[in-house]
């Protein structure tokens, strides 16, 4: 399998933002509020999809040729498998929190992987 795959996405002005839809893969699609915001979001899409296609042991299909593809912008968007193999790889990591936290925590079935995620990416983001 090469390492990377590029698939034809049809970006679609609607309102404020744009949409983003594979016609290759489905489903797969995003949307942005600019036209950037959506390629970069289209990228992510697409690695997540070609991700569970792989997890799944599904055949990814042949991309569309660019020419027979209509409505909107159609780009090219690149997703780099052997990236998301390294991204995706996941480390265990052992902490301690206070009681009374854990207590709350999961009173409100909090997933507790995904808020430690989505805080250490916010407090990265500052460096």
């Amino acid at each position: 399998m090469k390492s990377k795959i590029a698939y034809p996405a049809v970006f679609e002005k609607e309102g404020n933002g744009w949409f983003v839809n594979f016609p290759d893969i489905q489903p797969c699609y995003t949307e942005g509020k600019t036209l950037e915001e959506a390629a970069i979001m289209a990228k992510d899409v697409l690695e997540s999809r070609i991700e569970v296609a792989l997890e799944r042991g599904e055949t990814l299909p042949k991309p569309s040729d660019v020419e027979t593809l209509s409505g909107g912008r159609v780009m090219l968007i690149v997703g780099d498998i052997e990236n998301m193999k390294s991204q995706t790889r996941y480390v265990k990591k052992t902490l301690s929190i206070p009681y009374w936290l854990n207590a709350a925590a999961e009173q409100h079935h909090i997933n507790f992987s995904g808020v430690l995620q989505e805080a250490l990416k916010e407090h990265l983001a500052d460096y």
